[in-house]
């Protein structure tokens, strides 16, 4: 959404950028005149003492009443963009502020809300049910419809009636390849703070050095550098990766295989039980590095690592994850899943 809100106030719109707090925005975005940052108040802590099903009702009620009155108080607007998912109670509540004031509500389908949640739940759970009856019904309420893959505009025309245009991702100018002598300088900023990065030789990292004359160049000898960005939930498993690099380390004929550097950037509630699974295992030729990258030290990450890595299964099947693009972007090398697109 940050990367549309640019898009726009780059052709001159005004742009009411709404969400609620959470990591520093690009500071492309904090330093736009075009772009205002709108917060919506987050759910009180203590609904979380309420059953669950309760907790759910409270929580919702408690959206739509802050998402309408964050909403009702911007300036009026042409048109209101909203992603999808999240579905309750975004769609509905978007779709009666723009009947009130006369906006277009153009909906971004990223995905289905219903089949996230029949992750958690079940596809037979009555929540998981009311939530696809929801989305279909307020998905036909939109005056127009974007989607990311030609997959999901088949599947929203015939099983939902929704037209919709097919807009594939495409990565934003910071996605792009950059010089050795940028790799070096991020990996000895990264280095300060992740010793993963660093060499105990002056003015070297393990996979850059400057040579004689002060240009910088990638080592010869080095580890392969992987980099995942991961929400550490259901729908991305990290097991995946952890598995397969298990099978690397334990190769019969490792010796003759490169060292492998695992970045793994992002936040989420598995980090820590996969944190401690990394730690109690002895590795041979596998590091990690589990780090929170600043908005602008990612894009450079990837365009200095030797393999991409996505693993993000589709609760649909129909979405193509934003990483994967943004790899593209960097002209890294992907290893994911098989994506429809």
């Amino acid at each position: 959404m940050q990367y549309h809100a640019l898009s726009f106030a780059k052709e001159g719109f005004r742009v009411y950028l709404v969400g609620y707090r959470g990591s520093q925005p690009h500071e492309a975005i904090l330093q736009n005149e075009n772009i205002q940052l709108q917060h919506v108040r987050e759910p009180p802590g203590f609904l979380g003492y309420f059953p669950r099903l309760l907790q759910y009702i409270l929580k919702v009620v408690w959206q739509s009443v802050m998402l309408s009155w964050t909403l009702l108080l911007l300036p009026k607007s042409s048109s209101l963009l909203i992603q999808n998912p999240p579905s309750i109670p975004t769609m509905l509540v978007s779709y009666l502020v723009c009947f009130v004031r006369h906006s277009d509500l153009v909906l971004d389908w990223h995905n289905y809300g219903h089949t996230i949640l029949s992750m958690a739940l079940r596809p037979s759970h009555p929540l998981v049910k009311f939530s696809k009856w929801y989305e279909k019904r307020c998905g036909r309420l939109s005056t127009y419809n974007l989607c990311v893959t030609n997959a999901m505009k088949e599947d929203l025309e015939k099983n939902w009636n929704v037209q919709s245009v097919a807009v594939h991702d495409r990565p934003p100018d910071l996605f792009t390849t950059i010089p050795e002598s940028q790799q070096h300088s991020l990996f000895l900023r990264l280095s300060q703070k992740y010793p993963v990065f660093g060499s105990n030789l002056k003015d070297c990292t393990r996979f850059t050095e400057n040579d004689a004359s002060g240009h910088a160049l990638k080592l010869s000898k080095r580890p392969a550098l992987i980099v995942s960005s991961t929400s550490w939930t259901e729908d991305e498993d990290f097991g995946i990766l952890l598995e397969a690099l298990t099978e690397y380390d334990k190769c019969e004929a490792i010796d003759s295989l490169p060292d492998i550097v695992c970045v793994i950037t992002g936040k989420g509630p598995q980090k820590e039980f996969y944190s401690k699974k990394i730690q109690e295992q002895k590795w041979r030729k596998v590091e990690f590095c589990l780090p929170w990258l600043e908005a602008e030290d990612y894009p450079q990450l990837l365009a200095s690592a030797d393999l991409g890595v996505c693993l993000h299964t589709s609760s649909s099947g129909l979405d193509l994850p934003m990483k994967v693009v943004d790899m593209f972007g960097c002209r890294l090398p992907v290893c994911a899943a098989n994506f429809k697109w």
